[in-house]
């Protein structure tokens, strides 16, 4: 996308602003200021701003610094702490014009500032401004991590999120369950259909497996090679095998043509499962080489199946 595009994109009333301030006065001046190019949402609180850029990831957030319980400083220390909400911008709405009080704010995360009262039309510019810079490092921070291949994550993005839900895992004790999938022969795939055919038919498993998972928090990434992986945040034993299951169904109906498979006449995949309930002494370490040997069992007992580990 170039900057032009994403400049245009930018105008699109979908995009979110969430402006946080306990005086009504500043709420109304703000929302009457944006609200016919953006969705604005409005906290009166810290505690109500941090829950609505959890649950409904604002593109951006209009911060007053003088609030009851939880400051602005404080707010936006604790969305650039956290991986969910670490790349929305803050810029900082406030009658504290000296620069001691912008330096701190710039400090800890603040993209910039705005003097109470407003003027409108700064404030539309210099959103515009803070959005137009985020879609293009959001474009930036996808190309990082996508697989230019299948489209999917790619490795280093799978590393980082398992990372992330190991450490969310650990934190609240809540199970984590990871499958490994592997394309049957797909090197005698490769050497009957040419290479071509073979990237093409990367890119349908991808696209397939992507389909099954269901919730936002899953995520799908190519491993290596004709491997993929999926990990599974808060997801027990019983879930986690339910959907190996479907990840191989999900492929096997795609009826890709494999006339060198000895499983069957078109592409299927072996499925590795492991699954960790939170706390404990283990590491990743531990639940990658639990799902690798499930992922090794499948294929020792047929392939074109899922097996399953829970420890």
């Amino acid at each position: 996308m170039t900057a032009l595009a994403a400049a245009q994109t930018i105008a699109s009333p979908r995009l979110r602003v969430l402006v946080v301030d306990d005086q009504p006065a500043n709420v109304q001046a703000l929302y009457q200021a944006l609200n016919a190019d953006y969705q604005v949402l409005v906290a009166t609180n810290g505690e109500q701003a941090l829950v609505l850029c959890k649950t409904k990831q604002p593109d951006l957030v209009l911060l007053d610094v003088v609030m009851p319980g939880i400051d602005g400083y404080e707010v936006c220390e604790r969305l650039k702490s956290c991986s969910s909400t670490q790349h929305i911008p803050v810029i900082f709405v406030t009658s504290h014009d000296d620069e001691e009080a912008e330096t701190r704010g710039l400090g800890i995360g603040g993209a910039d500032f705005i003097a109470k009262p407003i003027n409108p039309a700064v404030v539309r510019a210099r959103v515009k401004t803070q959005l137009t810079l985020k879609s293009q490092s959001d474009l930036l921070r996808q190309m990082v991590f996508t697989d230019g291949l299948t489209g999917v994550a790619n490795r280093r993005r799978f590393d980082e999120k398992l990372t992330e839900e190991w450490q969310r895992s650990r934190r609240n004790g809540s199970p984590l369950s990871l499958a490994i999938i592997d394309v049957d022969f797909f090197k005698r795939y490769n050497d009957h259909y040419g290479h071509q055919a073979g990237d093409a038919c990367l890119r349908r498993v991808a696209q397939a497996l992507a389909r099954t998972l269901k919730r936002p928090a899953d995520m799908l990434a190519r491993y290596g090679g004709e491997e993929f992986a999926c990990i599974l945040p808060e997801t027990a034993s019983e879930g986690a095998l339910e959907v190996g299951k479907q990840l191989e169904a999900c492929v096997r109906a795609e009826r890709i043509p494999h006339a060198d498979s000895t499983v069957h006449g078109s592409v299927t995949v072996s499925v590795g499962v492991a699954v960790r309930q939170g706390g404990g002494d283990d590491t990743i370490a531990h639940l990658l080489a639990d799902a690798d040997q499930q992922l090794y069992r499948a294929k020792a007992e047929g392939r074109g199946q899922a097996c399953f580990q829970i420890a």
